[in-house]
């Protein structure tokens, strides 16, 4: 959906001009905008008027692209750096919200949960249990205090190990959160906390609640000012998810319409999805350890060898299409069978949209002190995924290329 144009401005050559316009993308239910700046070729039509005789490529309109920024960061060691000047998304809004005064900060009611199990765990566990917490403080009629900073598991990582001090807005968009439920920043509650406890007689009302055990329903007429969960049990007693389980889900729901991926993400995928002028196919192939796990998964490793995946993607998709591959496959050449056939994509064809010198890099780096932000497994899988999605013929691999089940033997 065309949403607004800019005034067109000169092309490269006397009988060309450069556009720019924002859009929505159908296969989205949001509000995002992105952006897109073409060159046209002009020519004379009937009656002396003019026609575009040539549609360029996407982000082809260099004249009509934003006035480009530049980011000023700084490296722990103190020494200043320029980054490598770039067009900026101005619509990402991300900046933590504040308590304000001490009036606001007593009229509030907040529910804080401490730190548990669900640290470093996998991401899946992580939303699960976050929105658990996001559930209940929305059940409760109160602002939930959130940790921005959050740990992302090794199986996400380069390193292979746990990386703590992730910025959630990597991942997330954080305005959407902001916009569609309650949230205080927790750097910035506790601060405010401590500060209004000093210059008060009386300390502000905390009640203090060990267990999971305490429902929600138990708590819906508790008039302290921060209901503040510890998490302090051997797992899995101390699993945030666990608050929602029982009675309590049939009270408690999970606001998943308030999680929406990273618009800075999402700006990668509209990139990618852009170049192959929106008109390809997709091909979904797992691999990785399921491939190994010939119990569980007995034909998954000889279903999507090369050949084998060439020969099923041929029953579905027409040859030389553009066809992206979204896989956890590490090695890019895996696929080169498919380019007899097709025109393939990968992720990694895409690596200057994350390199140092794109507006990802340079965007993280500003929420990271200055420091490079990695692009990890995580973000990895999140960008296929949106890809994936916006595919005109999508080819599944537990549907399409194996028999196998998805979660394993005897589970379909």
């Amino acid at each position: 959906m065309f949403l607004d144009y800019q005034k067109p401005v000169d092309g490269s050559k006397p009988n060309e001009c450069d556009v720019a316009w924002r859009f929505r993308n159908k296969k989205e239910k949001s509000w995002r905008r992105y952006r897109d700046f073409r060159r046209f070729r002009l020519g004379i039509g009937h009656n002396c008027t003019y026609k575009v005789t040539n549609a360029f490529r996407w982000h082809s309109g260099l004249n009509a692209r934003s006035p480009r920024s530049r980011f000023n960061s700084t490296r722990s060691s103190g020494s200043a750096r320029i980054s490598p000047p770039t067009t900026r998304d101005e619509e990402i809004n991300d900046t933590i919200p504040i308590v304000g005064s001490e009036t606001a900060f007593k009229k509030g009611k907040y529910l804080y949960y401490s730190r548990g199990g669900d640290y470093c765990k996998g991401m899946n566990q992580f939303l699960w249990s976050f929105l658990c917490g996001l559930g209940e403080a929305q059940y409760l009629n109160r602002t939930f205090v959130m940790d921005l900073s959050i740990c992302l598991s090794g199986s996400y990582s380069q390193s292979h190990k746990d990386e703590e001090g992730k910025d959630f807005r990597y991942y997330f968009d954080f305005e959407h959160l902001k916009e569609t439920a309650s949230i205080v920043e927790e750097g910035e509650f506790m601060k405010d906390w401590k500060k209004w406890d000093k210059t008060r007689k009386s300390k502000i009302p905390v009640r203090k609640v060990s267990t999971y055990k305490v429902t929600p329903m138990q708590l819906k007429k508790d008039k302290s000012t921060i209901i503040w969960r510890q998490f302090d049990s051997p797992e899995p007693e101390n699993y945030w998810y666990r608050v929602c389980e029982g009675k309590a889900a049939n009270y408690v729901q999970r606001p998943w319409h308030s999680l929406w991926k990273s618009k800075r993400l999402m700006n990668i995928v509209t990139e990618i999805g852009g170049r192959m002028d929106w008109d390809f196919d997709a091909v979904h192939v797992v691999r990785g350890e399921k491939a190994h796990n010939k119990e569980l998964w007995p034909h998954l490793d000889s279903d999507t060898s090369p050949d084998a995946i060439l020969a099923k993607v041929k029953e579905i998709v027409h040859p030389w299409r553009n066809l992206y591959v979204a896989t956890n496959e590490p090695f890019y050449n895996y696929f080169d069978r498919l380019r007899s056939s097709y025109k393939v994509h990968l992720l990694d064809d895409y690596k200057e949209l994350w390199g140092n010198t794109s507006e990802w890099y340079n965007e993280t780096m500003l929420l990271n002190d200055g420091k490079a932000v990695d692009f990890d497994g995580y973000m990895r899988v999140a960008v296929d995924t949106e890809v994936l999605y916006r595919a005109k013929t999508q080819v599944e691999t537990f549907y399409n290329l194996t028999m196998d089940c998805k979660d394993g033997i005897n589970t379909c």
